[in-house]
């Protein structure tokens, strides 16, 4: 195996001190990995790509990203509030779903909840709660499935990028 000298600035020297503590003291493997993430992203761009990165779960909290490009944005009112839909065209040619779901909330009345109608709102034993926002990311093979698992105004939204090309060549 070749091998390669790293010349490091004195002020760049913590960093790479920190990166070989995270990989367990193989510095290299730490190298390897930053460059094949910087050679990845910098393709994609390079091709058109952004980088997205949605939340997701509970809260909307936990991260997810990958490379694509956004075709459409559609959203629908729901009793509990607006829920949003964003399809990405991703690097590797599927189609990515993003849906943020607004907070449900849940009101009973009686002891058990048990009370419905007008007489829950004349209870003293009222209950009610919130959940957070939450969303999800659904990643489809192709625009066939995607348009079986989504509203139909949002697959006519996407449907004309289906049969466009990624890139265009223009002789001009």
């Amino acid at each position: 195996m070749p091998n390669k000298t790293i010349y490091v600035s004195d002020a760049d020297l913590p960093v790479f001190q920190r990166a070989q503590e995270l990989t367990g003291g193989n510095l290299s493997a730490a190298i390897t990995k930053a460059l094949h993430r910087l050679v990845e992203v910098e393709e994609g761009r390079l091709a058109g790509f952004d980088e997205i990165t949605v939340g997701v779960g509970p809260g909307a909290k936990k991260l997810q990203r990958f490379q694509g490009v956004q075709l459409a944005e559609w959203s629908r009112s729901t009793s509990y509030g607006n829920e949003e839909h964003r399809v990405y065209r991703t690097r590797t040619g599927r189609y990515a779903l993003h849906v943020t779901h607004p907070p449900e909330w849940v009101h009973t009345a009686g002891k058990d909840g048990d009370l419905t109608g007008w007489r829950k709102h004349l209870s003293s034993e009222q209950q009610w709660g919130t959940t957070s926002t939450s969303a999800t990311l659904s990643v489809f093979e192709s625009f066939d499935e995607l348009r079986a698992a989504v509203p139909a105004e949002l697959a006519a939204l996407v449907e004309p990028y289906t049969t466009e090309p990624e890139v265009e060549d223009l002789d001009i």
